[in-house]
């Protein structure tokens, strides 16, 4: 990986000499109004990475991350780039900034199934000494801990998951006759993954079902069944590695022309690691009379973000509830590591639990790996 972005830089330089951070074809910079950065701020010209602008969540912490960097740099000095779900493009975005000049890199990673990319930006940052910080697609601790000016912000991956189990499973426990539609004593369930091999989505899966189903033999009552059960794998992904709205209306739609209180086999649960996975499903919900409001037989539906859409839908009834992603804490705790850079000290100066997040310590109270935890929150309402 390390070649490739050399014989990509060669390449870059041979075909363009840039004096800015912006080039090519890529998006301009969609920050405000413009601005000069403050006279004691160092130079700092930054590339922000997004691995695709049409994720909800992530549109969020792009919009809140605008605002930071234009306050901390100008608006001038930082460029948004859209990979639109590609890591070679994510990949030759990289090395066309730091052809560029950009002197530190934000990457929001596409390839999460392996850290060979993470560990060539990573490297590529530091053959020229400057900051890279990852956020909110996990990177490994060997990225992370293999150069000292690198770090991660994100979430506690498992977090979620727990949370959406305890949420489900209590939900369950309350009101367990009105969710077994068909009367057999079992609730049958379909999950929506997201993406293969991406820590989120991994954890996401595994614990909100093991800690529904906790909760539920606690409280005397069977596991849940996944609707089919011929099925290998307890889960459908969307296999264009989105979490989209359009794939888990397309599969839910699918289960539909099969799965129905008529045939007395309704999938009576649905889980969704993201809440655009969450709308898709409703939608293809409603098209069937399901989950339109008072008088209509609502399938439950979990989801995580508790995006602006989501919030609404649970705010109807159409949806039980959420797990709050704090888009805004992830944009600050990013802008905290950009001020350190700024200012020349070390990227995790003074980044403690006072500012609202964790890092990953050992048990000794040292750094075990410089990644920045944003907690998550169970959302039923307005909270």
């Amino acid at each position: 990986m390390k070649k490739k972005f050399a014989l990509a830089l060669a390449m870059a330089f041979m075909l363009t000499i840039l004096t800015g951070c912006r080039g090519g074809n890529n998006p301009p910079s969609t920050s405000g109004s413009a601005e000069n950065p403050p006279s004691q701020a160092v130079n700092l010209k930054v590339g922000v990475f997004y691995y695709d602008f049409s994720d909800v969540y992530i549109s969020k912490v792009r919009s809140s991350m605008d605002q930071a960097l234009t306050e901390l740099v100008g608006k001038g000095n930082f460029t948004n780039y859209d990979a639109a779900g590609s890591q070679p493009t994510q990949t030759d975005q990289v090395t066309t900034a730091l052809t560029a000049g950009c002197n530190l890199l934000i990457v929001n990673i596409v390839e999460t199934s392996s850290p060979d990319a993470a560990i060539g930006i990573r490297d590529a940052a530091a053959d020229r000494g400057i900051p890279v910080i990852f956020f909110n697609r996990e990177v490994s601790d060997d990225v992370v801990n293999g150069y000292d000016k690198c770090a991660f912000v994100g979430t506690n991956a498992p977090d979620a998951g727990h949370m959406q189990g305890q949420m489900i499973g209590q939900f369950l426990v309350d009101h367990y006759d009105d969710v077994d539609l068909n009367g057999d004593g079992t609730i049958s369930y379909v999950m929506f993954k997201g993406q293969e091999a991406n820590a989120e989505a991994e954890a996401r899966t595994q614990f909100s079902v093991e800690d529904a189903n906790a909760l539920l033999t606690e409280a005397g009552k069977p596991q849940l069944a996944y609707y089919d059960a011929s099925a290998s794998t307890k889960y459908l992904v969307d296999v264009n590695g989105k979490w989209s709205a359009q794939a888990a209306n397309d599969y839910m739609n699918g289960i539909l022309s099969t799965y129905t209180q008529s045939n007395g086999n309704m999938v009576e649960l649905v889980i969704c690691n993201n809440d655009a996975m969450a709308e898709g499903a409703i939608s293809a919900l409603q098209q069937s009379g399901y989950n339109n409001g008072q008088g209509t037989t609502v399938i439950p539906v979990f989801g995580v973000d508790a995006s602006d859409s989501a919030r609404a839908l649970i705010a109807a009834g159409n949806m039980v509830g959420s797990i709050r992603q704090d888009a805004q804490g992830m944009a600050d705790a990013i802008a905290a590591l950009v001020s350190n850079t700024q200012s020349g000290t070390d990227l995790m100066t003074n980044i403690n639990a006072e500012r609202g997040y964790t890092v990953d310590l050992n048990e000794d109270g040292t750094i075990r790996a410089a990644k920045i935890r944003i907690p998550y929150h169970i959302y039923t309402g307005e909270q």
